[in-house]
């Protein structure tokens, strides 16, 4: 496989920039499509439609609810560089659905970060330079320099107690169930976004 120059890597991520929207608008966008009957990405089946049905009711729950320490708060806002905050996501993937709150969550605490979002399948080069075990996995963070364009991390596509949970679950059981699905929401649902404030402030102290 060939690997990418610095350069070229920054092309890519300076390309799909310019199709990027912010969070808000990409609320906007998920509820237009709920609206519609329609979904995010290059397939439009009804499963795909009704996951973003879903996800847009978990992320205007989480908008409201998601709640960050103090601590959490005092980190975020003594962060002194411009950052883009640049996700990768579709409006079907349940995992972004949890994770994108609060990563917005965090990057309201401070002006030096600006927050945008593109779509996984208008931007493969961009895909292709961030993959999760050779896989497409959404939802996926880059953390970029602003001022150098430089990559500076990249996070996903779930926090690190849920990734621990699937990979054990894959490796005593060999792959994904419905019923480990369900028990992975419940997890979600219980931790509050609280394991995605955690992790990110780690990465940018």
């Amino acid at each position: 496989m060939e690997v990418l120059s610095q350069n070229t890597v920054q092309d890519i991520i300076n390309e799909s920039l310019k199709k990027s929207i912010s969070y808000q608008e990409y609320r906007a966008l998920v509820s237009d499509l709920v609206a519609k009957e329609a979904t995010t990405g290059t397939e439009q089946t009804e499963a795909l439609i009704n996951y973003t049905m879903l996800n847009d009711r978990r992320m205007k729950r989480w908008d409201k609810t998601i709640k960050v320490s103090e601590d959490i708060s005092q980190k975020m806002e003594a962060l002194n560089s411009k950052q883009t905050w640049l996700v990768l996501t579709e409006s079907w993937c349940g995992d972004a659905a949890h994770v994108m709150p609060a990563i917005h969550k965090l990057a309201e605490l401070n002006d030096n970060i600006d927050f945008k979002v593109v779509m996984r399948d208008e931007n493969e080069d961009l895909m292709n330079e961030f993959l999760t075990n050779g896989g497409k996995s959404i939802p996926k963070l880059i953390l970029i320099d602003e001022t150098t364009g430089t990559v500076l991390d990249s996070y996903g596509p779930r926090p690190s107690k849920a990734t621990k949970m699937v990979n054990d679950y894959k490796a005593e059981h060999g792959k994904l169930t419905p019923e480990f699905k369900e028990d992975l929401q419940r997890w979600y649902n219980k931790d509050k976004g609280q394991n995605v404030l955690n992790d990110l402030v780690k990465i940018v102290e």
